[in-house]
């Protein structure tokens, strides 16, 4: 048996010990309107930290994206760095644990991403963080909608107040629902036209290192056509984000439409913006 298979044999095992708690927690979300479940001590405690272990503590190799919009990192190239972060991404995207998540949340015709449009490995730093948003609604090749992040979060000894936490809106994007980014926590997240969200600000000097999936589906999540990039506002007492925000949205939802690509480029990169 292969790592990746042991890993999805963990992960299955783990999601049916846990199916009550996560259709209770699915239909009736606390703080916000979209819907969530999550799991803690997701796999043994030892290869959650063979897993930390695995990413670059200097995050080498690393895509850097700063703006007003983030501040982190990211890399999809797998192949750079110990097979374990290969093997625990790709053990998200069997076809069993996807059909069992998307059983206990009622969800038809879910897919992988094993391209890792979006997916793949994430570390923030002290000072990084993401600004409230709506994810791109489609793949790369517009051709499914976006319907489901799964995070797991594998930084040793996360706590509330170490920052780096997710964070799911209410509708007028007043007040978030935090969910801390606690160590060998997975997050899975509904994502939709509405589905705002962000991750608080990291306060200490360690990396918050995620591992990132998302799953696809040819259906609409509310039946219609729809199509935007990820769209980026401000926090309630940042008004100049929000401003810039929605100039950065349109510009780059018309770019990405006139090009039939799927995320839109950066037009706008103002880091200096507050």
């Amino acid at each position: 048996m292969t790592k990746q298979n042991n890993f999805t044999d963990l992960v299955l095992s783990k999601l049916k010990i846990h199916e009550k708690s996560i259709k209770t927690q699915w239909v009736k979300p606390k703080g916000t309107n979209t819907r969530y479940f999550y799991i803690d001590n997701l796999l043994p405690k030892n290869i959650c930290k063979k897993i930390y272990a695995s990413f670059p503590k200097n995050a080498e190799g690393f895509f850097d994206r700063e703006s007003f919009r983030e501040k982190k990192k990211t890399s999809a190239n797998l192949d750079a760095y110990d097979s374990i972060l290969s093997d625990i991404t790709y053990a998200f995207q069997d076809k069993k644990v996807i059909n069992l998540i998307s059983e206990y949340i009622g969800f038809d015709s879910i897919e992988p991403d094993p391209k890792l449009y979006a997916g793949g490995l994430s570390m923030m730093f002290k000072g990084d963080f993401l600004n409230p948003h709506i994810d791109n609604s489609h793949d790369g090749e517009r051709k499914r909608y976006r319907r489901l992040n799964l995070l797991y979060y594998v930084s040793p000894n996360w706590e509330l107040k170490n920052g780096g936490n997710l964070e799911l809106w209410n509708e007028d994007r007043t007040k978030p629902k935090t969910l801390p980014a606690l160590t060998n926590r997975l997050i899975v997240m509904e994502t939709n036209k509405t589905s705002w969200h962000s991750v608080s600000k990291v306060e200490i000097d360690s990396p918050r290192c995620c591992v990132s999936n998302y799953y696809f589906s040819k259906v609409s999540p509310d039946q219609s056509d729809y199509f935007h990039v990820t769209s980026f506002t401000g926090r309630p007492n940042e008004n100049l984000k929000k401003v810039y925000g929605v100039l950065d949205n349109a510009l780059r939802n018309i770019v990405s439409k006139s090009l039939k690509i799927g995320r839109g480029k950066k037009l706008i990169n103002k880091s200096k913006i507050k």
